[in-house]
């Protein structure tokens, strides 16, 4: 049983490897480069890790499934359950509120009780509520399983990002497998909207929550058998809940997200009366959740000692513009792609291939390339091609074809969003320690999932300023404020962020360990000679 580890190092990314011969853990060179490569004892067989690395990642997949796909779902819903057209969002959105405002704490609970409780729960609640909503005969009832089963990756997200981070050394092998869950974004993406379409157009809106409901059965009975127990390890780090932030986070999300999100559904937009009061609201209960965290939490749920690792917080503001202009880019594609250029259900699936596709290629060369080539060069380069993909909408003319501007558009936007995701999630893992990773894998979601919610918000409220001028106008708004957001991001990569190769490497423990060691015997070197 590992003992409670010490605060993040300070060498918080790919960089600060130890050049030495010896690491000072009696480890050579040879040896770290070595670790990085092979199986992790905590398998018995190269099976057992196969198991593993697929139920976490259809952590990423079924998140996306039920994100994405829905959308393409939403009409068919609407009419079997005659759902009045102003309430036509509330299933859409519930499930995505849900996930992005309880991840925090839940990646506390991660941390308390063990990453594989968590994960398994999470997929068995996921399975429960897809059924429910599957069998739904009325409205409410569908926007109730929307929300729960919101619960059931926002459990399972940070605990994916936790074991993957705890079970894997930095090297070549985690860059692998990180590169495989990155991946099964786009993968999970395409999914929801194939089986969305086959649904709606061959059998009912029904088997869309069941085929899901399978797939969330399949990650659970994996999880239960493949994922190793960290039950009693956790259990060491003696970890508390920290309730007053947890509640004051959670409720300060919920209104601000519902605010942004709902003002294009709001009569009269910021002049109906609960959109500017549950903004201001929101706003309140974040600022005294900021102050009861920096000051008054003993174990605060967002520890402020994490934004001393180096470029750990330009890496997060990048990549929250980089998942704010994705959130906008699966969206509004599709939209503008359905509405404006006429395609069906299953001929967008057709058309998004090549972003799941280019996920599986750059999956697979993540884990012979990541630590060849340094990351800030890479990152620079998804930057570049991030941007690209929605000027190619933005400026695409009205008679195109899907080969003119649409597929580079889908091929920059693999580039550029999957070695992002990538090497982001290293950098954020490899910085913290093992006691730290249910919150390196709730920064990672909240990251991701609260900057799609947030910046969808505006892009709907560009939408809707901008309807009367027709959609394909409003449409081309949308991408032009992604390609903004895309802009910053890039800027932010060119200026701030610095990340060296994803080498074989100490762990944030051990390098936070010998540094203890070092100032320990730095200080009994001073007391002698003093004496």
């Amino acid at each position: 049983m590992s003992p409670p580890s010490p605060p993040p190092s300070s060498h918080g990314s790919f960089a600060g490897s130890f050049s030495d011969t010896e690491s000072g853990f009696g480890l050579t060179k040879e040896e770290i480069e070595r670790l990085g490569r092979v199986k992790p004892e905590c398998f018995k067989s190269i099976w057992s890790e196969v198991g593993f690395v697929l139920s976490i990642c259809m952590a990423q997949l079924l998140t996306e499934y039920f994100v994405s796909g829905f959308n393409v779902l939403v009409p068919s819903v609407v009419s079997a359950l005659s759902i009045p057209a102003p309430s036509a969002t509330w299933p859409a959105s519930a499930f995505s509120l849900v996930v992005s405002c309880f991840l925090l704490p839940f990646g506390r609970l991660a941390d308390m009780y063990g990453g594989k409780i968590m994960f398994v729960l999470g997929a068995c609640w996921l399975v429960v509520w897809s059924v429910v909503a599957g069998v739904a005969k009325t409205e409410i009832t569908v926007d109730l399983a929307r929300a729960f089963a919101g619960l059931g990756p926002a459990a399972f997200l940070p605990s994916s990002i936790m074991l993957l981070g705890s079970v894997y050394r930095p090297g070549p092998r985690k860059n692998l497998v990180f590169s495989m869950y990155g991946a099964c974004a786009p993968l999970g993406f395409f999914l929801g909207i194939f089986f969305a379409g086959v649904s709606a157009q061959y059998l009912s809106w029904r088997w869309y929550f069941f085929i899901g409901a399978i797939f969330a059965a399949v990650s659970f009975v994996l999880a239960w058998v493949c994922v190793p127990s960290d039950k009693e390890e956790r259990a060491a780090y003696n970890i508390k809940m920290d309730w007053a932030g947890a509640i004051l986070i959670v409720f300060g999300l919920i209104l601000v997200v519902f605010s942004i999100t709902n003002y294009s559904n709001a009569g009269k937009g910021w002049r109906t009366p609960y959109i500017p009061i549950t903004l201001f609201a929101g706003v309140g209960f974040l600022l005294v959740a900021v102050w009861v965290e920096g000051w008054k939490a003993s174990q605060p749920l967002l520890p402020f000692e994490i934004w001393k690792v180096p470029k750990f917080g330009s890496v997060v503001a990048a990549m929250f513009m980089q998942y704010g202009g994705l959130g906008i880019f699966l969206l509004y594609s599709t939209f503008y792609m359905n509405g404006v250029m006429g395609a069906s259900p299953l001929q967008m699936v057709a058309w998004f291939t090549p972003l799941f596709a280019g996920g599986i290629i750059i999956a697979t060369l993540g884990g012979f390339v990541l630590h060849v080539v340094p990351g800030t060069v890479l990152m620079r380069v998804a930057g570049v091609a991030w941007v690209i993909a929605p000027l190619l909408f933005a400026v695409m003319p009205k008679y195109v074809t899907y080969w003119d501007f649409v597929f580079p558009a889908m091929v920059m936007a693999t580039v550029g969003i999957d070695i992002s995701f990538n090497i982001s999630n290293i950098f954020i893992t490899t910085g913290l320690t093992k006691k730290q990773q249910g919150l390196a894998g709730a920064i990672i979601n909240s990251n991701m999932h609260l900057s799609i919610a947030f910046f969808l918000g505006f892009a709907d409220v560009i939408a809707w300023e901008t309807h009367d001028k027709g959609i394909r106008f409003s449409y081309k708004c949308v991408f032009w404020f992604e390609v903004a957001l895309a802009t910053v991001a890039l800027i932010i990569m060119f200026i701030f962020v610095r990340v060296d190769k994803a080498k074989s490497d100490l762990t944030a423990d051990e390098k936070a360990s010998m540094l203890d060691r070092e100032r320990t015997r730095s200080s009994g070197d001073s007391v002698g000679a003093r004496q």
